[in-house]
């Protein structure tokens, strides 16, 4: 890492991070001429990996055409395009969309809608929002205060507001309990949310909210079959909405088009992001029922809520080629396909690993969940800072990867996430399972353990 002084607040102020100079297909190329596979896509963002040809192309014409109009004034052709791209044929109920600049945005608008429905249909009591531990929602304090990610919310937990309240994840590694089916384990969380509807006064809820795959809070954790359907009951009962966040696990990386295709239920409000555009410009959605919509359209016309760069043209231009990139390559076999050899390799390498607790996830999102003891799955002292250091040992390794802490609680438990690009070739599957395990290896060697 260079120590030179720099004028951009990095994440670290103790030092700047290496410059990325360029990139193509699963690599990236830094200043001092290392080449780094980014087996993570950054934080699952970049799904075609770096500088595909037909998208910048796509950039370059809209650029070259128009870059940019306020929707006070305007729609624009990508826009429009995209939109019938995603919600045209109406997937699950889902009619429109509405074109941000990522997933903390596309949270905050999923937000303010359903309040906003309740509002109009005559429920303006419906001021509640039920969400889940060790969940991530965004950084924006709507979406902070949505979110169970204990170590992020800790600082501004002032600031956030207890329109949120949290329940248990489905989280069955660390949450289910010894001799408990998949069927109890379901049952007893739909109970316990049953209960929280029943504490708040179940006409006050207006939604809960949930990732179909937790990202990188946890650490790729699907839920046990008939989880989502049970929650979807539960809304549908009490005349709550249901709100899916599918900014990390979306638009593909699951091998569905939407995660919530893979679990029977579909939901009324849906946040995406990373996908959606690939890294390519920033840019997030959320999509929106027919009923939601129709009901704020007969009653106030519009939605209360708005962003400068909402629909941008250069953004919106770039995220439809993106999605006509997958579309015409048939990535989303290519992600079923690549995502069965990660999960082989990954369970050959790790399964007898003395340190790995769990390997978990769906199609190319995956992740391993280091512990101390196997048995007990007890995780290791927060203190050593392990997931930090495998980070730093793939890195130099020419491994980008996703490590994360507090896996168990927010301040216990250490994971590392994967989520390569879409167009990642069987050997370069091959050689990230191979870097990640000699990093891990290596890292504990130097811990002693």
């Amino acid at each position: 890492m260079s120590t030179r002084t720099s004028r951009v607040l990095h994440r670290s102020l103790r030092e700047t991070p290496p410059k990325a100079i360029g990139g193509e297909g699963v690599y990236l190329f830094a200043e001092d001429g290392r080449r780094v596979i980014d087996a993570s896509g950054g934080a699952a963002v970049s799904c075609l990996g770096h500088q595909h040809p037909r998208v910048i192309a796509a950039m370059a014409k809209q650029a070259s055409t128009l870059a940019y109009a306020h929707t006070a004034f305007f729609s624009s052709e990508p826009a429009e395009a995209l939109a019938e791209r995603l919600v045209g044929d109406e997937p699950g109920g889902l009619a429109y969309a509405y074109f941000v600049s990522g997933g903390s945005e596309a949270i905050e608008a999923s937000i303010k809608l359903a309040r906003q429905y309740f509002i109009e249909r005559g429920e303006p009591q419906r001021q509640h929002f039920i969400a889940r531990r060790q969940s991530y929602h965004g950084n924006t304090l709507g979406a902070l205060a949505a979110g169970g990610n204990a170590w992020r919310r800790a600082p501004y937990a002032p600031l956030l507001s207890a329109a949120f309240s949290h329940v248990t994840p489905a989280f069955a590694y660390h949450e289910k309990r010894d001799g408990e089916s998949d069927a109890q384990f379901v049952a007893r969380l739909a109970a316990e949310l049953e209960a929280e509807f029943q504490r708040l006064g179940p006409n006050t809820v207006a939604a809960f909210l949930a990732e179909p795959v937790v990202g990188a809070t946890a650490g790729a954790v699907t839920a046990p079959d008939s989880y989502f359907r049970a929650v979807r009951e539960i809304c549908d009962r009490h005349g709550a909405l249901l709100i899916l966040d599918e900014v990390m696990c979306g638009m593909g990386r699951t091998g569905t088009t939407h995660a919530w295709q893979q679990e029977g239920v579909a939901p009324d409000i849906q946040a995406i992001a990373k996908g959606l555009g690939g890294g390519y410009q920033p840019i997030g959605a959320m999509l929106a029922s027919r009923a939601i919509i129709d009901t704020i359209r007969a009653g106030s016309g519009a939605f209360q809520h708005g962003h400068t760069y909402l629909a941008h043209p250069l953004a919106c231009a770039a995220a439809l080629a993106v999605q006509d990139v997958i579309r015409e390559d048939n990535l989303l076999e290519q992600v079923k396909q690549r995502g069965k050899q990660l999960e082989q390799r990954l369970t050959e390498r790790f399964r007898n690993h003395r340190h790995v607790g769990d390997i978990r996830g769906r199609g190319l999102f995956w992740a391993i969940e280091l512990v101390a003891d196997r048995a007990t799955r007890t995780s290791f002292d927060p203190a050593l800072k392990l997931n930090h250091k495998i980070k730093a040992e793939a890195f130099a390794n020419g491994l980008g990867c996703y490590p994360g802490g507090g896996t168990v609680d927010g301040v216990r438990g250490d994971h590392v996430l994967l989520a390569p690009p879409y167009i990642a070739s069987a050997d370069e599957i091959d050689q990230i399972v191979d870097k990640l395990g000699t990093s891990v290896d290596n890292v504990l060697r130097s811990v002693n353990h």
